[in-house]
């Protein structure tokens, strides 16, 4: 039983990986404290029926970030004030998240541009 909850907090911290690096990206280059992506991914994981502790995503949040910005090719990037990230732009990681965030958006342009916008006439 013990390895079915390993799964679910792996699949998880996947969403909290996506959802901090979706963040990230429509930041831009002037970034975000680390609080203020915290905040947005306490709001896209928390909901009635699988609530969530601000402070656990907050220490996942601050523990992805520093996972992810050491060394010259990191993923992420302090911006010289404390706290505050972007997406390195020179990473490879990143040029690779970014062709796969644009896709992901041209798909769901697409989809909203497939609906039917007829009205019902009943």
């Amino acid at each position: 039983m013990h390895s079915g909850s390993s799964f679910v907090f792996k699949t998880m911290a996947s969403n909290y990986d996506n959802t901090i690096l979706k963040v990230l990206a429509e930041a831009g280059h002037s970034g975000m404290s680390v609080q203020k992506v915290a905040r947005h991914v306490f709001n896209a994981s928390n909901s009635f029926f699988e609530p969530v502790s601000y402070d656990d995503i907050r220490r996942y949040v601050q523990q992805y970030v520093l996972r992810n910005s050491k060394g010259t090719d990191a993923l992420l990037l302090n911006i010289g004030q404390r706290g505050i990230y972007k997406i390195n732009p020179n990473s490879a990681q990143s040029q690779q998240l970014m062709l796969m965030f644009s896709d992901d958006e041209d798909e769901e342009a697409e989809k909203r541009n497939d609906e039917d916008q007829s009205l019902s006439l009943f």
